[in-house]
């Protein structure tokens, strides 16, 4: 039976499921539910598998480490991103990898909109204030009539749309293929990435970490946002010049920020984050619901067993 190894089911989701039962049952399956110390130990672990299942986006599958995994031939990502991956070194090496799209973009889409509401509404700095015994009423947006602009145009950008739509924003996108096809009934437009950032009230990014997305919202890019705009970041912490982004909240440049995803994770304790007002902050988890860890789960295993039967499924590489 082929080894499959899952190296980083920590916090664990993965362990103990009937996903994990069915898989059991086709190959021999080793599963750590503790975080590897460092590289080393993740080699150490994944050495013998010919199939790694890849919970947890902490783990990087670089080159020397995939180099020295001879036997493996698939790594089936638990999630949408493979930027902890070298997708390059991976193919190279003749070692296929696989992800799970579109598992979490009805949680993702909803835990989008709760943070833009929650930015919009000063929730987290109204209860800080009704916990400290002081009764004071924030300014807060109203997004029935707002703009939404949409950084991205997959599973979780076009669900997230029907909800903005839903509460009456009105949504612009922007993404590298913008062919209106892509549209199909959503009453949403594309536009340049410039008309984007100079008209959104609200800028969500839903789009893939890559080499060509890194650093997108970069200071010029924030520069062009309105004042009262307000930018949530559900994807990856890469796409956005994170000090810049600092510095435009500080300064007023940008009213507030909604964070799901950071540079280091877990935030560090003095993060400069951590001590501006107006940011929300969740610790990636929009994608954590029960429905969602379920669904991705069974998908995680389908695409090991379709690759076992010589029919790979949801390939990136």
């Amino acid at each position: 039976m082929p080894l499959v190894v899952v190296p980083d089911d920590f916090p664990s989701i993965f362990s103990g499921t009937a996903a994990c039962r069915r898989l059991a049952e086709l190959a021999e399956l080793k599963i750590y539910t503790e975080k590897a110390a460092d590289e080393a130990e993740l080699k150490k672990r994944i050495a013998d598998a010919e199939v790694v299942i890849n919970i947890r986006a902490y783990s990087k599958f670089t080159a020397p480490l995939l180099q020295d995994c001879p036997k493996l031939k698939l790594i089936s990502v638990l999630g949408i991103g493979t930027d902890n991956i070298d997708l390059a070194a991976a193919s190279r090496l003749g070692i296929k990898v696989c992800n799970t799209p579109g598992y979490s973009a009805i949680s993702v889409a909803e835990h989008t909109l709760a943070l833009m509401l929650a930015a919009a509404r000063q929730i987290s700095a109204h209860e800080r204030e009704l916990r400290a015994g002081r009764w004071v009423r924030l300014p807060m947006i109203q997004l029935h009539g707002k703009t939404l602009g949409i950084i991205g145009w997959g599973d979780i950008a076009r669900q997230l749309a029907t909800i903005a739509a839903g509460i009456g924003m009105k949504v612009l996108i922007w993404t590298f293929h913008p062919q209106p096809e892509r549209l199909g009934g959503f009453s949403a437009q594309f536009v340049e990435f410039e008309k984007l950032l100079r008209e959104a009230d609200v800028i969500s990014i839903n789009i893939r970490a890559s080499e060509k997305t890194r650093g997108l919202l970069s200071r010029a890019a924030l520069a062009m946002v309105k004042p009262s705009c307000i930018l949530v970041n559900t994807a990856r912490a890469s796409i956005v010049d994170t000090p810049a982004l600092i510095e435009a909240l500080s300064s007023g440049k940008l009213a507030a920020a909604a964070l799901d995803v950071f540079d280091q994770e877990p935030l560090p304790p003095h993060d400069p984050l951590l001590s501006l007002p107006n940011v929300v902050l969740s610790p990636h988890n929009a994608g954590m619901t029960p429905e969602a860890i379920a669904k991705g789960n069974e998908m995680v295993v389908e695409n090991v067993i379709s690759f076992l039967k010589g029919k790979p499924i949801n390939l990136v590489n």
